[in-house]
């Protein structure tokens, strides 16, 4: 099927009459029944393709494309020819979980293009063989002559042939505020015109929500602008977290040294003369030893975890390992329009000349010529706002507001000024007149763009007098207007006129007394600036990116302390003069980037994380879907995004509140703290484990430790406390600390050497326990001739230890620098519940027989119990005296 290639700019540059003959239809009679079939076979359907879907399977087969996972069934593999085929089993339900875990979030994210698909589908009205028709808008072709109505929505990319005042919310596309008049005479001839801009067009998925308009059918499905956001979010993003890249290299890491152990132990075996069934079983034991088994579901459980934690915070997580994610994020990219703002119109200042500019939340008295201001607006206004029900233009409905907040009774006001006739709004006259019975008497009111209002005006209202309109007053109004324009606020002017009778429509607008002017803006949030001032004390940039005009966005940007200079905002037509590599080079220098399309949000977002940024995305629109899918973190608005937003995030605001998104990044900074701590505890254990064997078979001891005593250990002992960490209380100076490099790995900050030092006095201390257990018996661990109850005395010995060690030293792991009586001995009572537990399943192991003679263990007397307990204690005792020392070396 061919595709359609020419571009959208084409169209909104050439003039109707060639469109027309370039798709060889009649304005007035519409496409032919046979052009339709052959349009239809040329162009296809006017729906967007869906991205192929994978399979479950597929899914499933993807989660195992990983290091540590390969690791894990190398585990598999040895313990099953070792016969163990209990511990093969568990590794393995371990590995299916973890994938089953990725799968699920997988299949829970996958529907962005089905949303796009139900949001694009309306009916349209067309005209086709001379008859008006309503047809589903897939079977929609370019050509077609489409008729619009207030209420319905855009069902392809047009380019207009008729405009009876017709008005377009297109917010979901550019992000602007207020819906968009449309000028069928806009000549555009620039190489690059924002959407928002292309005032002679029209856009699918877009809502009519004034006047009606014809046009003809210029781009469907793919082509259009809609389509081209479903092409980017069809594109694979395959780029791994911070925290799949960092436990893909360990898993690496961790296989090239159970390989490395192997191969070492087969030529210190070869060389020592043992045999080779006891050099192969050696060797396995030891690479056993080197691979933390539940090192993967322990990440999961502990990601799980914090997904709940954050739910209950209103940030709802779509995918794992963006929890960590999050942590790391050092820009946050957020739209304007309903993120950073409320998206509500609202009524900021008001100019009359009694009281000169001031601002609509003063407690100052209200003059007449203020009360009359606001009165005219709302009764010449369409809109209606019932509490927080409302209908009609965001602009009429913010003077609605400004009545409302001032306690005006609006009811009392529309029975006592009964509307009789009215001139409806155009964009010729850009004005709309209402006439009222007062009293008795008749009243007009007017309102509209003030430079079009003024026209109509030879008097003015003036602390209660009506008097001719001056020069002077004139001025007046300039300047208010253009004080009002700096603070990016719209304007909107108001006149008045009693009149003794009812008059025609003709004579509304002549004579008028002007009475002043309103400025309205969509507000920032409130809670937003202390949010984005927290962001910044914790090393996070925060940028705006918006459809927006390049004046609003830079006052809302410097209200809440986004950008300081208008140098820092940047627009998509500058965006496009730029290279990759300039955009790039220069991404730092903006803060603020307006009238941008969501081509240029991905190339933004592309360009920061070029620059090695962890980049977080924020938005609700459609024209967010891209971005939101090629960030780091893309976060949705949960209460006013759309449905395309919400599925292209990773991150979804329960509450809309951009405040959520730093308490969401304070939790992900704990969440992959807690994630470290258990990293680093499981290789700590770990590399205790294969040092004591390591130990023993270079110096010609017997194995202190069996393959089944290891993978009891990796699998529950220290499972357990690993978990534990993993659901610490956070820390609350985290957000003191600046945002984690890219390029940090799990030992930096002095993790390595934590691992490192830990594991030698694990080990050391194994061996001593090991050592004891023959010693007590009168044996010396070299003795050739030694019974199999004394081997095994000694193993329970050094499995007791190396177990106590590992219990005692988790506690050590709550803070890097902190005691563990600064942090609060029991304020991590699951950590203090699985110490408790690991040494009652040891005593389990012990005292059923069973037990004990499947794992070859012997009771011990209370005196190597004292033994084990403190040796158990000196990794923790040693730990707290070097923190002493680094708290000193901090001060």
């Amino acid at each position: 099927m061919a595709e359609h290639k020419t571009e959208i700019k084409e169209y909104f540059t050439q003039p109707i009459d060639d469109l027309l003959k370039k798709f060889h239809v009649d304005q007035q009679v519409g496409l032919k029944s046979e052009q339709v079939e052959k349009l239809r076979s040329e162009y296809g359907t006017n729906a967007l393709k869906e991205k192929e879907k994978r399979s479950i399977f597929a899914m499933f087969i993807s989660q195992l494309n990983d290091a540590l996972i390969y690791v894990l069934f190398a585990a598999v593999i040895i313990t099953f020819v070792m016969g163990e085929y209990t511990d093969a089993i568990i590794i393995l339900i371990v590995i299916i979980i973890n994938a089953s875990l990725g799968v699920f979030q997988e299949l829970k994210a996958n529907n962005a293009i089905a949303a796009l698909q139900k949001l694009s589908n309306p009916k349209a009205i067309v005209k086709r063989n001379g008859e008006q028709l309503e047809l589903p808008a897939e079977e929609l072709v370019p050509g077609d002559i489409v008729i619009l109505e207030a209420g319905r929505y855009v069902p392809a990319d047009l380019r207009l042939l008729e405009n009876a005042n017709l008005k377009v919310d297109e917010s979901s596309l550019t992000g602007e505020s207020v819906p968009v008049e449309k000028d069928l005479d806009a000549e555009i001839k620039a190489d690059y015109t924002a959407i928002g801009d292309r005032l002679n067009m029209s856009f699918m998925s877009s809502l009519v929500t004034f006047g009606r308009g014809t046009g003809i059918v210029v781009a469907t499905g793919n082509q259009t602008e809609v389509g081209k956001i479903a092409n980017y979010l069809a594109e694979e993003n395959n780029s791994k977290t911070p925290l799949e890249i960092r436990l893909n290299h360990l898993g690496k890491t961790l296989g090239k040294l159970a390989v490395g152990i192997c191969v070492l132990i087969f030529v210190i075996s070869y060389f020592q003369g043992r045999d080779l069934t006891e050099m192969f079983l050696t060797s396995v034991s030891l690479a056993v030893a080197s691979i933390p088994e539940g090192l993967a579901a322990i990440v999961a459980i502990v990601l799980s975890i914090g997904v709940t934690k954050m739910a209950k915070q209103k940030a709802i997580i779509k995918k794992l390992p963006a929890v960590e994610t999050l942590g790391s994020v050092n820009i946050v990219c957020s739209d304007k329009t309903g993120t950073l703002t409320q998206n509500k119109m609202t009524v900021k200042e008001l100019f009359t000349f009694g009281d000169k500019l001031i601002d609509v939340d003063s407690e100052d008295p209200i003059l007449p010529e203020e009360q009359l201001l606001v009165e005219g607006m709302f009764l010449a206004s369409d809109a209606t706002l019932d509490g927080e029900k409302k209908t009609g233009d965001p602009t009429e409905v913010a003077l609605l507001a400004l009545a409302d907040s001032w306690s005006i009774d609006r009811k009392e006001i529309h029975k006592q000024q009964e509307r009789v006739d009215e001139l409806a709004f155009d964009s010729d006259r850009k004005m709309m007149s209402t006439l009222h019975t007062k009293e008795g008497e008749w009243v007009l009111y007017a309102k509209g763009a003030v430079d079009n209002l003024i026209l109509k005006c030879d008097r003015v209202m003036e602390h209660g007098e009506i008097i001719p309109f001056t020069d002077a007053h004139k001025e007046l109004v300039d300047k208010a207007v253009d004080d009002m324009s700096h603070k990016a606020l719209r304007t909107l002017g108001f006149a008045f006129k009693p009149v003794k009778s009812k008059i025609s429509p003709e004579e509304f607008e002549e004579d008028l007394v002007f009475v002043g002017v309103v400025g309205m803006i969509d507000p920032p949030r409130e809670e937003v600036k202390d949010s984005i001032q927290s962001a910044k004390e914790a090393g996070i940039e925060t940028i705006m990116i918006t459809g927006d005009h390049k004046q609003t966005a830079f006052a809302i940007a410097k209200e809440l302390g986004i950008a300081e200079e208008e140098k820092q905002v940047v627009t998509g037509k500058e965006i496009n003069s730029l290279s990759v590599e300039d955009l790039s080079s220069k991404i730092s220098d903006y803060k603020v980037f307006a009238r941008v399309s969501p081509e240029h949000k991905v190339n933004i977002v592309k360009a920061f994380q070029a620059n090695g940024n962890i980049v977080s995305m924020t938005g609700d629109g459609v024209n967010d879907a891209p971005s939101l899918n090629m960030a780091d973190i893309g976060v949705a608005m949960g209460i006013t995004g759309t449905d395309v937003a919400k599925n292209s995030a990773d991150m979804i605001l329960a509450d809309d509140n951009f405040s959520t998104i730093i308490s969401a990044i304070e939790q992900g900074r704990n969440i992959y703290n807690n994630i470290k701590k258990s990293v680093i505890f499981l290789l700590s254990s770990n590399v205790g484990e294969v040092l004591a064997m390591l130990v023993a078979i270079i110096s010609g001891m017997p194995i202190p430790l069996l393959a089944t005593q290891l993978l009891w250990i990796n699998l529950i002992t220290d499972t357990l406390p690993a978990v534990a960490l993993g659901m610490d209380p956070g820390d609350k100076s985290v957000m003191e600390e600046k945002p984690r490099s890219i390029k940090e790995n799990f030992f930096s900050h002095g993790a390595g050497w934590r691992v490192i030092l830990g594991g030698v006095l694990i080990g050391i201390l194994t061996i001593v326990a090991f050592v004891i257990g023959y010693w007590e018996h009168d044996y010396s661990v070299f003795d050739k001739q030694i019974p199999e109850d004394i081997h095994d005395y000694a193993r329970t010995m050094a499995f007791l230890t190396i177990i106590a060690c590992q219990l005692f030293y988790s506690l050590s792991f709550r803070h890097e620098y902190k005691s563990i009586f600064q942090v609060g001995l029991f304020s991590n009572k699951y950590l203090i519940l699985a110490i408790l537990m690991g040494f009652g399943l040891q005593l389990i192991l012990l005292f059923i027989p069973v037990l004990r003679d499947s794992f070859r263990l012997q009771l011990v007397s209370p005196r190597d119990w004292g033994v084990v307990i403190l040796l158990g204690l000196v990794p923790l005792i040693l730990n707290e005296v070097i923190k002493v020392f680094q708290r000193m070396g901090r001060r």
